[in-house]
This record gives structure tokens, C-alpha cells and sequence, in this order.
């Protein structure tokens, strides 16, 4: 227990004497993971809708070897940057790149070579999560709206990708919790996020354990913080539960205006409720009779 309190005093120690510092720390890794899984996102959208481009038998032999040269080099694209530490794609570029090129390609500051990491290695990823949502929407959505005359381009956009963008929705919000915790690795730059801090308090005053300490504390509530926020999208998008359904179809037997309570079956209801229910549809179905009658 003794051990406890004296790790409380050296975490409120060094966050009185440092705590300004450890703040800055906190909003740069959320500025970098934010801006990174935005643009990675709308990488991600791009080669996903790329690689499933239909191709028929009446496409031209151009358009469809350009189109297999465009994805094999997306499949390139994807598996380097899955497959390699994002600690090593920093280093890459940001020391690769003028190494390669006798210097004339240099990078001043950090920001852009560490959001340039970050989208990139995120945009691999979300590549293959947005190809698995519109995989996943239910290919008679994409045929009715090919029936209807909508082209491959308003299909996708009034469509497809609405849904593949909910369904992927918890990818999403993955990817970003990811970022949070991985751009600690931005240090090998010299870029100065949370992780970053640490480094340095520790460099200063010798106290690893009760920074790390500090450091688990605010990056598990980074991420708690980033799933709650998620979690409200997610709900916000789905809409309400309780929904008004318009009959107007011919062929349906009472036409008129419903309220549907998802929350709510009828074995949820008690007798009142329930005998109203039925008395009102039977209303309905007399009503839509004697119209037909007359």
C-alpha cells in the first residue's frame, strides 16, 4: 500500500512540475491521429472503389488493362504497408527519401512526414475494410439500381456507399484508437508526441516508472474517450428506433400512416395496448374495403 501512495505523489509531483508539457503531448498525438485516419480514410475510400470496378464483356481491352495495372499496383500498395512496421515506413521516408535522392528531397518539418505516415499506413488498411463493405451490401441493391438506369458511378454513391460506409463504421473508429497509440512510434523522427514527453521527463528527472504511469492513464483515456465518441456516431447513424411507415402501395391491404416502436413487439404490449392495435388495423382493412366496394 506504501508503495501505491508513493507512486501517487510522484505522478502528481511530476505532472505539477510538468504537466503543461504532458497536455501538449496529449493534443499532438490527437491532432496527428485525427488528421491521419481522415485523409487514410479517404485513401482507403478511393483504392477501395478502385479495385471493385466492375469489368464486362463489353468494356474496351483498354480500359480493362489499364484497370488490372491500377490494382495490381493498389495490391502492391497494401500489402508493403500492412506488412511493414510503421516505425520503419517513417524512417524510410523521412531518411530514405533524401538518401535516395542525394538530398533534394528533404523534409523541414515533422508534421507533414509524420501525417504523411500515418494516412498512408491507414489508407492500407482501409482499403481492404472498405472493399469488404461494398463486398458486403447486398448485390440486388446494386442491380435494382442498375435496372432502374442509374449508372455505375450515382449506384455507388446514392447506394453502395452509404451502407459500406455503416457497415465499416466500427473499422473506422479501430483504425483511429490504433493511431492514437501508434503514433508513439513518431519519436524515431523526432516528432514530439505523448509518448515523446515521456522520453523526455524521464530524461530529466530519472522517474520512468511513475511517467509510464502517467502515460497508460492518458492513453487509455484518449482511447475510452475516442470509443464512447464512436459509439454516439455509430447509434447517431442508425437513426431512431421509432419510425413512421407510410402504406401507399396498391397492393397493400390497409393503407395509411403507422407507428413502429422497434423497442417494442406486440408480446411486449399489455391487453389495452394490444386490443387497440388490432382494433385500429381492422379499422384500416374495413375502411380500404368498402373504398374498394364503392
Amino acid at each position: 500500500m506504501e508503495q501505491f501512495v508513493k507512486l501517487g505523489s510522484d505522478m502528481a509531483s511530476l505532472w505539477s512540475k510538468y504537466g503543461g508539457t504532458y497536455m501538449g503531448g496529449i493534443w499532438r498525438t490527437l491532432i496527428l491521429a485525427s488528421v491521419g485516419t481522415a485523409i487514410g480514410c479517404l485513401i482507403g475510400f478511393l483504392c477501395g472503389i478502385v479495385q471493385t470496378i466492375p469489368v464486362s464483356r463489353n468494356d474496351s481491352v483498354v480500359k480493362k488493362v489499364l484497370l488490372k495495372i491500377v490494382q495490381v499496383i493498389l495490391r502492391i500498395y497494401v500489402e508493403v504497408f500492412r506488412g511493414t512496421p510503421m516505425i520503419l515506413q517513417a524512417v524510410f521516408i523521412f531518411y530514405g527519401l533524401p538518401y535516395f535522392t542525394n538530398n533534394s528531397i528533404q523534409f523541414e518539418g515533422k508534421w507533414l512526414v509524420s501525417i504523411l505516415v500515418v494516412s498512408i499506413n491507414t489508407g492500407a488498411y482501409m482499403t481492404e475494410s472498405m472493399r469488404g463493405g461494398i463486398i458486403s451490401v447486398d448485390p440486388g441493391q446494386t442491380e435494382g439500381a442498375m435496372a432502374i438506369g442509374m449508372t455505375h458511378f450515382q449506384t455507388m454513391t446514392s447506394v453502395v456507399l452509404p451502407q459500406a460506409i455503416r457497415n465499416i463504421m466500427p473499422q473506422i473508429g479501430n483504425n483511429f484508437i490504433i493511431n492514437v497509440k501508434d503514433t508513439s512510434v513518431m519519436f524515431i523522427i523526432g516528432f514530439t508526441d505523448f509518448f515523446a514527453v515521456h522520453k523526455s521527463v524521464v530524461g530529466a528527472t530519472f522517474t520512468y516508472f511513475p511517467s509510464a504511469a502517467i502515460e497508460m492513464i492518458g492513453y487509455l483515456t484518449m482511447t475510452l474517450l475516442a470509443s464512447w465518441l464512436l459509439r454516439l456516431l455509430e447509434k447517431r447513424m442508425d437513426g431512431k428506433s421509432d419510425y413512421e411507415l407510410v402504406a401507399v402501395d396498391q397492393l397493400t391491404l390497409p393503407a395509411g400512416v403507422y407507428h413502429v416502436d422497434a423497442k417494442k413487439s406486440e408480446k411486449d404490449m399489455n391487453p389495452d395496448e394490444r386490443a387497440a392495435l388490432q382494433k385500429d388495423a381492422q379499422s384500416r382493412i374495413e375502411d380500404r374495403s368498402g373504398k374498394e366496394a364503392c
